[in-house]
């Protein structure tokens, strides 16, 4: 049991991994106009650069969230951080697409730590429901600080140094989190965890991994047999897994967490808004840099209000919970991002920056707020001793929603993009609008300004078209969050069956 006190400065440690992840987010994607133009990646690497890491992630949560509550959340943590710092320093140097995506999917492994040990320590060390939804609203005010200081101290490394200093911001914040971890962080895990079983934690990857690689292809080459033959080997391992936690005692995974309304309700709100949100952050910055010519420390500033809004929103959920119904909340929020993505449909090659802006703040805002407490749902629907594996399962929502928002939204951009370009134009503008920007910049004056201009027309095209999907899906998930998480019970006692099963 912590103390009153102590549970505070165990929460201003166990936010120092979130704003690891989330300034790694968005410093990405203000690095990318000089990664093409320094490591020159295809339209393909580009974007493995962007989601291998969440695509590795998605796929190590599980195994990584259950590993936890047996070793110990604090131990695996501190594990984690320490891979997560050593990789960032590798990706800094890295000297070729390849090698940083080698570098990113290590960053992954070192990942898969730390969001299920974050979560599963507010779930062990905030016991009282009040308390422990201030300290998750923190904890993803938190992730929006990031957001905002990532951009922000990402824009002048950028502009004073070569964009791999852009990860190496992770390393101080790492050494930090190894330092106080171990005095302010007390160690949590499962009294009684059972054996290991080694078979169910390769059909967890084995699940994950195919099934990820199998939507990557699709959303970059389209649906081939070889993503195909992926998927159906995913999904094929993935029933083999739920046939063997079925059959097992103390299975890796309890399925039983999935009877809960709430946490299933909650992991599938997690992972579409969290799909529009990371889709949009993967085009606005380039349409800032690349589009309007700001630069990128001005970029960031501009981007500001928006992460501004996230942490209000998040800290605005734990108040805002106390007086009105959760379910309205969490589609409420949904809906004011889908509002903001209707803002961006209104932008133009030549103008459009308040609009960026006022779209930002409301999809910012809203997904916080929503996201907020949808995680209070996940970590408060799991006992004690789950936490790491329910943790962990939210975060493979989260994570896998951000590689598909990236993948296929960003995928769908490059197809427009790509549409809209004549087919006289030279290859590597056909890739990227990073490689039309470098490449014009080599033409002829009258040439290289006409396909600028073009390209940007068909950029701004692209980015209306992910915007009106975006809007849509938040539409959706906003009616499905309501009706799921907001549906009455009929009798009072169902509630009290989920938390007996659950715990059984």
């Amino acid at each position: 049991m912590v103390r009153r006190g102590g549970q505070w400065w165990a929460l201003a440690v166990l936010v120092l991994p979130v704003l690891l992840i989330s300034v790694d987010t968005t410093v990405l994607g203000f690095a990318l106009p000089y990664l093409s133009e320094d490591l020159a990646p295809t339209g393909a690497e580009q974007l493995w650069i962007v989601d291998v890491y969440s695509f590795v992630l998605a796929g190590l949560l599980v195994f990584m969230g259950t590993l936890g509550d047996r070793i110990g959340r604090r131990r695996l943590l501190l594990i984690g951080g320490a891979a997560f710092g050593a990789a960032s320093v590798l990706a800094a140097f890295a000297t070729s697409p390849l090698m940083l995506i080698v570098a990113r999917a290590l960053l992954g492994v070192g990942g898969a730590t730390l969001m299920p040990s974050t979560l599963s320590l507010i779930r062990s060390i905030f016991t009282e429901d009040r308390t422990r939804r201030t300290a998750v609203a923190i904890w993803s005010a938190a992730f929006s600080g990031g957001m905002a200081v990532g951009p922000v101290v990402g824009g002048w490394l950028l502009e004073h140094f070569w964009w791999g200093s852009v990860f190496l911001i992770n390393v101080p914040v790492m050494v930090l989190l190894l330092v106080a971890g171990p005095l302010l962080l007390p160690e949590f895990r499962d009294p009684n965890p059972g054996r290991f079983d080694p078979w169910s934690a390769l059909l967890s990857l084995g699940t994950m991994l195919p099934v990820v690689y199998g939507v990557k292809i699709a959303a970059t080459e389209g649906l081939t047999w070889l993503a195909g033959a992926a998927m159906v080997l995913g999904l094929a391992l993935g029933a083999a897994f739920v046939r063997r936690q079925r059959r097992l005692d103390q299975p890796m995974l309890d399925l039983r967490l999935f009877a809960n309304r709430k946490f299933a309700g909650s992991v599938i709100t997690n992972l579409l808004g969290v799909f529009a949100l990371v889709g949009l952050l993967f085009l606005l910055p380039q349409y800032l840099q690349l589009v309007l010519g700001l630069k990128p420390l001005v970029a960031a500033l501009w981007m500001l209000p928006a992460t501004v809004a996230g942490v209000v929103g998040a800290l605005a959920a734990a108040w805002l919970a106390r007086r009105v119904r959760v379910p309205v909340l969490i589609s409420l929020g949904l809906l004011l991002g889908a509002a903001g993505f209707l803002v961006l449909t209104t932008i133009g090659a030549d103008a459009g920056l308040a609009a960026v802006v006022i779209a930002f703040v409301l999809v910012g805002g809203g997904v916080a707020l929503s996201e907020t407490l949808t995680n209070d749902l996940v970590i408060s629907a799991a006992p004690v001793n789950r936490a790491g594996a329910a943790s962990a399962i939210s975060e493979t929502g989260y994570e896998l929603g951000g590689a598909l928002g990236t993948a296929l939204l960003g995928s769908l951009a490059t197809a427009v993009y790509q549409s809209g370009l004549p087919a006289t134009a030279p290859a590597a503008a056909h890739d990227t609008l990073g490689g039309a920007v470098a490449t014009a910049h080599s033409l002829p004056a009258t040439e290289g300004v006409e396909l600028l201009n073009t390209a940007r027309e068909s950029f701004v095209t692209a980015l209306h078209t992910s915007a009106w999907v975006g809007a849509a899906i938040l539409v959706y998930t906003a009616l499905q969050a309501y009706f799921l998480l907001g549906r009455r019970r009929n009798r009072p006692q169902a509630a009290q069956r989920e938390e007996a099963a659950m715990s059984a």
